[in-house]
């Protein structure tokens, strides 16, 4: 009798260490659970976004001149984590239902398929959301299609106060992101402690933008079988390319057409905002609504056609939904606007129609399509990190 109460008492006994263990095992892992990986996908070594190598028509002094960059923001990669965070997350907004990349995805090299996005409350956007990509290499440093935005660190935080887009406040957007426990970490990363404030915002989600470069095209490959100084001449054959897409490259990089005029870097961007003579009399400012000067009148930001084949429907109202509509809109279409850009004008101060072939208009259009850098579109290091 003795013994069988001894062996019971040992059952008992061991059961009871087990379920010790078991909570305390339990305990252990409620405590030492990561704020960060449990919300988020992130590599335990942050993707390289800070030291990307470029080809070197890409790094030369021109295009380094084109950099918009501030010394207080050089891109790093725990800078750039966080801003890539910051711009998935539906936080942002009032009603966590809209992130920045809700209007800039990056499926559409970061831009949005319809003409007017969606803000938090089902209002529209006043005009199409542009492609971030390439986004460094706007010379003046000025952001939207008005330019109103001086930098793109003040850009970043306008459509998260904006009343349509995600209806914050500044005060609100810090108060919401310190109550959730994966942001302190990573801005210690970021800028050395936990601080959060929307000018620290501001600098993560600009680094995340900046570092979206293109340079992965099939035109990329070509331009690769030329020294970077000098170019190669419009004439000179991409041996990669078919003879139309050389054709339209052709047409492209011709003082003729002046399509190189607004768009003649590598980077195909141009340095200011221009009126390119979509409509005769002007239905929306543009920048002369941000200097109040008649003479700004229609001109718009010209943003990059690297992956312009992803981000239809184009113009800042999104009036055209093909890149055919966009090549005939240059070809017969351009209005004499009295603020018309001087490269869209001849000589005699009447707009400048390309009058292209139907064979030429399919060249341009199929040479627009070889700056596709679809790995922008699935590069894992600008994707959606929440789980």
């Amino acid at each position: 009798m003795h013994n069988h109460n001894s062996k019971i008492s040992l059952v008992i006994g061991l059961l009871v260490f087990i379920i010790f263990i078991a909570c305390s095992k339990n305990d252990t892992n409620s405590v030492t659970k990561d704020p960060v990986s449990s919300v988020l996908n992130l590599p335990a070594t942050p993707y390289n976004y800070a030291n990307i190598v470029l080809p070197p028509y890409l790094s030369g002094p021109d295009i380094q001149g084109q950099i918009n960059t501030p010394q207080n923001n050089i891109i790093t990669d725990n800078g750039a984590t966080l801003g890539r965070v910051l711009f998935y997350d539906k936080s942002l907004s009032i009603n966590n239902t809209i992130a920045c990349a809700s209007c800039h995805k990056q499926t559409s090299a970061f831009s949005d398929p319809v003409v007017k996005s969606e803000g938090f409350n089902g209002g529209l956007t006043g005009r199409n959301s542009m492609s971030l990509i390439d986004a460094k290499y706007y010379p003046n440093g000025n952001f939207f299609w008005d330019q109103r935005a001086n930098s793109l660190e003040n850009q970043t935080l306008i459509p998260i106060q904006d009343i349509v887009e995600m209806g914050m406040t500044l005060p609100q957007l810090e108060t919401k992101l310190k109550a959730l426990t994966y942001y302190p970490p990573l801005f210690t990363k970021a800028f050395g402690d936990g601080n959060i404030t929307s000018n620290r915002i501001a600098l993560a989600l600009s680094q995340f933008v900046r570092s979206i470069v293109s340079y992965q095209s099939k035109y990329d490959a070509g331009r690769s079988n030329f020294p970077a100084i000098p170019a190669p001449p419009p004439n000179a054959p991409f041996p990669n390319f078919s003879a139309q897409e050389n054709r339209g490259k052709e047409i492209f990089l011709s003082p003729q057409f002046a399509c190189a005029a607004c768009h003649g870097s590598e980077t195909f961007t141009a340095p200011a905002a221009r009126n390119n003579g979509l409509d005769l009399i002007t239905t929306d400012r543009g920048f002369g609504a941000v200097t109040q000067d008649i003479n700004d009148d229609g001109r718009f930001k010209v943003t990059t056609l690297r992956n312009v084949e992803l981000t239809a429907p184009y113009m800042h109202d999104g009036r055209f939904a093909t890149l055919e509509q966009v090549v005939e809109h240059y070809s017969s279409g351009v209005k004499n606007h009295p603020n018309l850009a001087n490269q869209l004008k001849l000589p005699n101060g009447q707009p400048r129609q390309a009058n292209l072939s139907p064979q030429d208009k399919a060249a341009l259009v199929a040479f627009l399509k070889t700056l596709t850098d679809l790995t922008i579109a699935s590069d894992q290091k600008y994707s959606n990190p929440f789980k």
